[in-house]
């Protein structure tokens, strides 16, 4: 298990008024639920904290402010903007980030709809359009073989294991990406997306962002899009019969590893995996 030091308000109060002290006087509140990666304290009207919870994230800050302004001016939806980068001090072990506020709420299924699937679409295509430089790099799908096969038998009693591993076997046994490789987001599901006036408005967090296969990204036509409307995602994107099925594996992958990991202390993680399992498996 991954170390989790303990994080609380006062901490982040400290951290902040001690590196960055031209933003003591914002009031600081705490984002609850914020992700399984960070905690995340909103910090005035146009500000966030943004600490690691476990060794997992650690590196998110300083990739971030690598990355995000090169990504920015190219892409048609709203993406984090980092500020700064705060270092380890009283005892919280990694560096931290303060980003700029991004108005919207988190997406539903509701936002289900075929001007999703075409802002999805169209968002990815401009990613992967960037040219990916030095830095950047995939984990091959295979690297999840054994987690992804002890998810499925753990959770055999909620789902149809034989199903589920018809499913990864394919997955793994598509032709692999032989086309150069392209920028991905690592992360795209739906609990990365924000939107407002019910509409698609930014992607946030970039800690999985790497150059490869694109597959890893299709996971969001499972998370939120549903099969009345993937077909018009898959055709704006043009994806190929393989890459579909690397793009199902790696939903079952994370889908699966996050009902084993929270369903059991956390609804909300647990409707969002089963409903997403269940939409990997209809494909």
């Amino acid at each position: 298990m991954s170390y989790r030091p303990p994080i609380d308000p006062a901490l982040v109060r400290k951290l902040v008024d001690t590196q960055f002290p031209q933003w003591a006087d914002l009031p600081l509140t705490l984002l609850d639920p914020a992700g399984s990666d960070h905690v995340i304290h909103r910090l005035g009207p146009a500000l966030t904290v943004r600490l690691p919870r476990h060794d997992g994230a650690i590196g998110q800050a300083t990739k971030d402010l690598t990355w995000l302004p090169r990504l920015a001016p190219h892409l048609p939806l709203a993406i984090p903007a980092p500020v700064a980068v705060g270092t380890p001090d009283l005892g919280y072990p990694w560096p931290w980030a303060v980003t700029r506020w991004l108005p919207g709420e988190v997406a539903t299924t509701t936002s289900d709809t075929p001007e999703t699937a075409l802002a999805l679409a169209d968002f990815l295509l401009a990613l992967q359009s960037i040219p990916p430089s030095t830095g950047l790099n995939s984990a091959p799908l295979a690297a999840r073989d054994e987690s992804c096969r002890a998810d499925i038998a753990a959770a055999a009693a909620t789902f149809d294991a034989a199903a589920l591993t018809d499913v990864w076997n394919a997955a793994l046994s598509a032709p692999a990406w032989t086309r150069p490789p392209v920028l991905f987001h690592g992360d795209f599901h739906i609990g990365n997306l924000l939107t407002e006036n019910g509409h698609l408005s930014a992607v946030i967090d970039f800690g999985g962002l790497g150059a490869g296969d694109p597959a890893p990204d299709l996971t969001i036509a499972f998370t939120l899009l549903s099969a009345r409307t993937r077909p018009i995602f898959r055709d704006r994107l043009d994806v190929d019969d393989a890459t579909w099925a690397r793009g199902r594996g790696w939903s079952l992958a994370g889908g699966i590893n996050a009902f084993v990991s929270y369903a059991h202390t956390n609804p909300r993680i647990a409707a969002a995996t089963t409903r997403q399992i269940a939409e990997t498996l209809l494909g």
